[in-house]
């Protein structure tokens, strides 16, 4: 059912389904129907030299059965409805902090991937993680985080270093 490493699943509150992440592919599962899933999200390019993003973390909504989110290599974060269509190829919402052309480097794609994302209990927040930075947002309000927390800020000064090493994506 997945080509690459998965990186995340998750229960579904209803306690039958089940997803499961990998780089270009969310599959969902039912507990009793181990030996076959459906494909509901695909960013796998034809060619795969387009390959522009990764899905990096994927989870459902707590109490929404039929929403769940991923977020990408490229910091978004999308809130999807399966509801909408079998193939959730186009989100409800999408979650992106805009960009500060003034803070732009060589390196703000690399920092801004997420590496995790998590609705909190009442379904009203998440939580992302980037390289620098941990981020609150409300799902109701899709142009910037609520709130910003730096993390590591002392590995700024050391990207350079650090992507010379390839240490930067450890």
């Amino acid at each position: 059912a997945h080509t690459y490493h998965i990186n995340s699943i998750s229960v579904n509150s209803d306690q039958e389904t089940y997803l499961s992440a990998d780089d270009l592919r969310i599959n969902l599962w039912h507990l009793e129907i181990t030996d076959q899933s459906f494909n509901i999200v695909d960013i796998k390019p034809s060619n795969m030299e387009e390959l522009t993003e990764v899905i990096t973390a994927a989870e459902f909504h707590p109490l929404e059965c039929n929403l769940f989110v991923y977020s990408s290599s490229k910091g978004t974060i999308r809130l999807c409805d399966m509801r909408q269509a079998a193939l959730c190829d186009r989100h409800s919402k999408l979650f992106e902090e805009p960009e500060d052309p003034t803070n732009r480097s060589f390196f703000s794609e690399i920092i801004s991937s997420i590496s995790d994302v998590k609705v909190s209990n009442s379904g009203r927040y998440m939580i992302s993680r980037d390289y620098l930075s941990v981020k609150v947002w409300d799902l109701h309000m899709e142009t910037k985080p609520i709130e910003s927390y730096p993390v590591h800020e002392y590995l700024r000064s050391k990207l350079c270093s650090l992507y010379e090493n390839d240490c930067i994506f450890d």
